[in-house]
């Protein structure tokens, strides 16, 4: 991968990864604005609400740390490299998912993996 597309791919995880933890920030600011309001009629769906927002921010917490995974990996040279095989990560697949590990031919193998095991699992 060139320098330019380098660039290009560490801007777009830095971007990301902001993105990310403003969306944190905002909906742990609308649990707290919703528990401090007056108006305890709703308490269902203020913990349903609750709820939500903590998945999210454990969603965009598990995605940060990929994100920070792929600029160690831009910065170490590896990135866009299959972890497994070596090979080039295609571009338009890192376009498409940006902190992925593994070549498009790597992820098929590991996901025919991952079903054999749980097919024999269920028998």
């Amino acid at each position: 991968m060139n320098p330019k597309q380098l660039d290009y791919f560490r801007n777009k995880l830095i971007t990301w990864k902001q993105a990310l933890q403003k969306e944190s920030e905002e909906k742990a600011r609308e649990v707290l604005q919703s528990h401090t309001d007056a108006d305890l009629t709703d308490m269902a769906t203020r913990e349903y609400d609750t709820d939500l927002t903590l998945q999210t921010c454990n969603r965009n917490d598990a995605l940060t740390v990929e994100i920070d995974k792929a600029l160690q990996r831009i910065d170490d040279g590896l990135y866009g490299y299959c972890e497994e095989t070596g090979e080039k990560i295609g571009t338009a697949r890192l376009e498409a998912n940006p902190v992925t590990l593994y070549c498009i031919e790597e992820q098929e193998r590991r996901e025919k993996q991952q079903k054999l095991y749980s097919d024999e699992e269920e028998d």
